[in-house]
């Protein structure tokens, strides 16, 4: 098997095309949008491929045919027309004011009129000048234009912060993508991505004939690498690796169809040949990881949430629901859907191991607010379970709560919230990457928090005894009998019950019994 140059990074399909770079055929899903409509929007997470599927549009439209050979539309494409392509993307730097958003779509008009060898009569009239590059490139190559825009959300998420600047941006960039709509006749094919599902109101100002791909389980693997390209286009890159290891560390995004690896992941992976959070360490959700904490957010949560298909379509700069935004950046992905009459309602949960450790570990680091204790603590931590000491682990989890700065805990109200403490107990140990269950269903009820590691068993059950003061956490896993559902595979049963105080910040009860017991009822 032939090993190829691996495309990390790399955006340019003619450049991939030409140089002998490993490349993932996505003609077949071109090809079907094309035969089926002809305005189109797509939202995916950073570094999925966003970028060379809108490359690859605009070298089939310009009728590049050499670089198309062996590909799956090549057959079926008329390669004697040429289409004027009107290409914009907001991808490189961060823009923080509107004047700077206006300079640099003047910019973009201006570097498509050098392409198309076309002038406009006022640049400095945004709507005006790309409304007649858009007539004069119909009339003067006598083709209906391509418009393929990348990035489209990019100015108003590098200004969430300041909601008053990302509304800004919001309406110059409204300002823009409402000449698509209002030229409709002359346009053959517009093709839109970016990270985020903004509503259609509020920024395509009623560009409401785009047809949303989002999640289409037609295209759900649009961008991304699917189980059967890890297995054939990249097979020369797999002796060495475990299969199975890959597969649960990047597998698992999914958009209601086939779930797809990110190829930045796979890629880092092949050239590197180590496990490692790749992806994430490329944008540490800072933003996202504070807007959770200040929420009070139990992360627990984070691995079943339910949310309905308007909760995840109503993402804005006023209304920024924590699901939306944890689904949208690729935090959280579909894992099942369910319709209730008229209702659509999906659960999202983590993708793979790498976003579930690493997530946890930046939201652990915020919780306590000690990032470098935090991380020592969850090293020890590990230790701990593996030499299954128990009064270990009592001590470990009341140091870990110590380690909390007062002034963070009196100060902070993300300290005060109900989940706080269960919280920061399961990002310290999510952090790790372990087989974890959190909400674990039972016949008899949900355990809160059920481990796999060491062939143990480990049932966590935890209470804040100011709100529930008449129930123990360990009696509770007993009286449910949550150990039942174990004991089949023969392996100790470690059931511990936790017991956390929200006045006195601190943990208050820690009791263990270990071994299968009786069955309840027995």
């Amino acid at each position: 098997m032939k090993r190829r140059k691996l495309p990390i990074g790399i955006q340019t399909f003619v450049k991939i095309r030409e140089a002998d770079y490993y490349y993932v055929d996505k003609t077949g899903f071109i090809q079907r949008m094309i035969d089926e409509g002809s305005q189109y929007f797509l939202s995916r997470p950073r570094r999925f491929g966003k970028s060379l599927l809108l490359d690859t549009l605009a070298e089939l439209f310009a009728g590049h045919e050499s670089l198309f050979q062996g590909l799956a539309i090549h057959p079926h494409w008329d390669w004697t027309v040429r289409y004027p392509v009107l290409r914009f993307s907001f991808g490189g730097g961060v823009v923080e004011s509107r004047a700077e958003l206006d300079r640099r779509i003047r910019d973009l008009l201006h570097h498509n009129q050098r392409a198309l060898g076309l002038t406009c009569r006022d640049p400095a009239d945004v709507v005006g000048c790309f409304r007649e590059l858009i007539e004069q490139a119909h009339a003067a190559s006598g083709q209906r234009v391509v418009v393929l825009v990348d990035e489209y959300d990019k100015p108003i998420l590098d200004n969430l912060t300041d909601p008053e600047m990302a509304r800004t941006m919001r309406n110059g960039l409204r300002n823009l993508y409402s000449v698509i709509k209002d030229n409709e006749a002359h346009i053959r094919f517009a093709f839109l991505t970016g990270v985020s599902k903004f509503s259609k109101v509020s920024i395509f100002s009623g560009l409401n004939n785009l047809v949303d791909l989002t999640i289409d389980p037609a295209y759900s693997s649009v961008c991304g690498y699917t189980e059967q390209d890890v297995d054939t286009v990249f097979a020369p890159e797999l002796p060495g690796l475990d299969r199975a290891q890959i597969r649960a560390w990047y597998n698992g995004y999914n958009w209601t169809g086939e779930a797809v690896y990110n190829p930045f992941d796979l890629l880092l992976l092949f050239q590197k040949r180590q496990f490692h959070a790749w992806w994430f360490e490329t944008g540490t959700p800072t933003f996202l990881v504070d807007l959770l904490a200040r929420r009070g957010f139990f992360t627990p949560s984070l691995a079943r949430l339910r949310a309905d298909e308007a909760l995840l379509s109503a993402f804005d700069v006023e209304t920024m629901a924590p699901e939306a935004l944890l689904w949208q950046t690729g935090y959280l992905t579909f894992t099942g859907s369910r319709r209730i009459g008229a209702r659509v309602e999906y659960t999202l949960g983590y993708p793979n191991l790498e976003v579930e450790s690493a997530l946890n570990d930046s939201l652990i680091k915020a919780l306590i607010g000690e990032p470098g204790q935090a991380s020592e603590l969850t090293s020890r931590l590990y230790d701990v379970l593996v030499a299954g000491d128990f009064p270990s682990l009592r001590a470990h989890l009341a140091g870990l709560f110590a380690a909390i700065p007062y002034h963070w805990q009196t100060g902070n109200p993300i300290a005060h919230y109900e989940g706080y403490y269960a919280s920061v107990f399961y990002s310290h140990l999510a952090a790790l990457g372990l087989d974890l269950i959190p909400e674990d269903a039972t016949s008899r009820g949900r355990i809160d928090l059920t481990l796999k590691f060491n062939q143990r068993i480990w049932i966590f059950e935890f209470k804040v005894i100011e709100l529930e003061p008449e129930r123990q956490a360990l009696q509770q896993i007993k009286d449910r009998g949550y150990a039942d559902k174990y004991r089949a595979l023969g392996q100790p049963i470690h059931l511990i019950g936790i017991e956390f105080s929200r006045d006195q910040r601190t943990l208050v009860g820690f009791e263990v019994e270990t071994g299968p017991g009786p069955r309840t009822g027995d």
